[in-house]
């Protein structure tokens, strides 16, 4: 079931590439147009942004391209956390918080003390300033592919283009998981927990029942 809740997850990624009317690539010697244009939609740009702003396509590759890493290691956190696995000892020894004491959903953040958030966020923006810049569009940050570097075209092509598809399911997965815990009053465990799948007309809705 586990698995199953995992796979639906990250089932529903779409096709958001815009329009290919110019060049631009990667430092891997990758189209950058040319990823993420997967059927059933291939090329999409309803608002037409290609046309009307084409500098701005690069940055909002990038964009989209860090916001789906967010969000995929957010989805896997989510699914870790919905589980109840957890770190050892305390989060906030002098609030005698553990770790185990954070409940799962959106609500664990607000358990966590002010100073843990702001230590939360002074790390992120160290991060981003001094090792995963912003201002570097092509996401290249000299990591490689688990330590190592792709030499095939191809398979860098396809690899680049299952993170972005990847990244696209993640964002609208851990979106929608968050709104129906809010819509349905349970976390994901709880809802799987309960088969709560439906929170429309499935008996316990919040809509129809």
């Amino acid at each position: 079931m586990k698995l199953a809740v995992a796979a639906l997850l990250v089932a529903s990624a779409v096709a958001f590439a815009p329009a290919q009317t110019s060049k631009a690539t990667t430092a891997l010697n990758v189209n950058e147009l040319e990823l993420g244009a997967t059927e059933p939609l291939g090329v999409f740009d309803p608002l037409g942004w290609m046309t009307s702003e084409p500098e701005s396509f690069e940055r909002r590759r990038a964009v989209e391209r860090k916001h789906g890493r967010i969000a995929m290691m957010a989805i896997v956190g989510n699914i870790v956390h919905n589980n109840h696995i957890t770190f050892d000892g305390y989060l906030s020894p002098s609030n005698d918080l553990k770790f185990s004491d954070v409940p799962t959903g959106i609500d664990g953040i607000f358990t966590v003390p002010t100073a843990g958030i702001a230590q939360i966020i002074f790390f992120l923006g160290f991060v981003e300033l001094t090792w995963l810049p912003a201002s570097q569009y092509d996401g290249d940050y000299g990591i490689g592919y688990f330590g190592g570097d792709i030499f095939n075209p191809e398979e860098k092509a396809r690899k680049l283009n299952a993170e972005i598809n990847n990244g696209r399911a993640a964002m609208m997965g851990i979106m929608g998981n968050m709104v129906a815990e809010k819509i349905t009053g349970q976390t994901m465990y709880e809802q799987y927990a309960a088969n709560h799948f439906n929170p429309f007309n499935d008996g316990e809705g919040v809509f129809f029942n």
